[in-house]
């Protein structure tokens, strides 16, 4: 199956790549086999990530991280809507489908075109094609008094801040009563996407804004609580390499460490 995507959307590629890897080492972090299923069947050069194993680490990590906040999230509210901004190629939904969910994906009508031919989604399971940067995509989404967690998993470090802000005010007017849990790059990348090993594979994409400090979305908007974070470079240590060992510094896993922020609006 040809792969044409180019910029930010290529870039869906890389956590693809990165989750059929781990599922096929010995000591996986996570097991995702429709993510080896898809690779397997896309006509496109992965090897050029090959040496990108700080990014294959991260996807992991956040993979695991993800799956077990979005798990509890359904175990307490079996009917909830997700909704998955720039969902790319992501799969989670295969993992905790647990028939209840109406779950949305959300992307750019190429990348929808590209998942919708590796799979058949069920009724409760719906593509959206459409830009998170635009509000048109919103009114695909019926209006519910059930819980809504919407993920932005490596997405908004790709716009400006005041693009963020933008999609967080849209996001707060149309779900002012959901949870978010979005996906940041250490603060010291900002700008410096060629030395990446996986991004910097993919010509004209940068890493555009990620805060210092989580807790700067709550001086964004009265509605915006800051919930909890997780900073990767906890997580398997073993598997960083000298990137455990720096981020035990505290200043510097602020600096350096991906991680995930978990928003509440109210």
């Amino acid at each position: 199956m040809s792969v044409n995507l180019h910029g930010i959307s290529e870039t869906l590629l890389i956590p693809l790549w990165a989750r059929a890897v781990e599922t096929g080492r010995r000591e996986a972090i996570i097991r995702d086999p429709v993510a080896v299923d898809w690779l397997e069947r896309l006509d496109y050069d992965f090897s050029r990530f090959e040496t990108a194993w700080m990014s294959q680490v991260a996807v992991a990590v956040r993979t695991m991280i993800l799956d077990q906040e979005v798990g509890l999230f359904l175990k307490h509210n079996p009917n909830a809507v997700i909704i998955n901004l720039g969902a790319g190629l992501d799969t989670r939904f295969f993992r905790l489908d647990n028939g209840q969910v109406h779950w949305y994906d959300l992307d750019l009508p190429e990348v929808v075109e590209l998942k919708s031919e590796l799979c058949t989604p069920p009724p409760h399971y719906e593509f959206i094609a459409g830009s998170v940067l635009e509000s048109a995509w919103m009114d695909e989404i019926p209006s519910t008094d059930r819980r809504i967690l919407i993920m932005a998993e490596g997405l908004l470090l790709y716009f400006e801040e005041e693009r963020v802000r933008e999609v967080f005010q849209r996001l707060l007017s149309r779900f002012p009563r959901a949870d978010l849990l979005a996906t940041w790059i250490g603060p010291a990348f900002v700008g410096r996407a060629k030395i990446e090993n996986s991004v910097k594979q993919l010509p004209g994409v940068e890493f555009l804004w990620s805060p210092k400090d989580s807790r700067i979305f709550e001086a964004w908007d009265a509605r915006i609580r800051f919930v909890q974070e997780w900073y990767l470079t906890d997580y398997h240590r073993n598997r960083w390499r000298w990137m455990g060992q720096v981020t035990r510094l505290g200043f510097l896993k602020r600096r350096l460490s991906n991680r995930i922020v978990h928003l509440r609006f109210q």
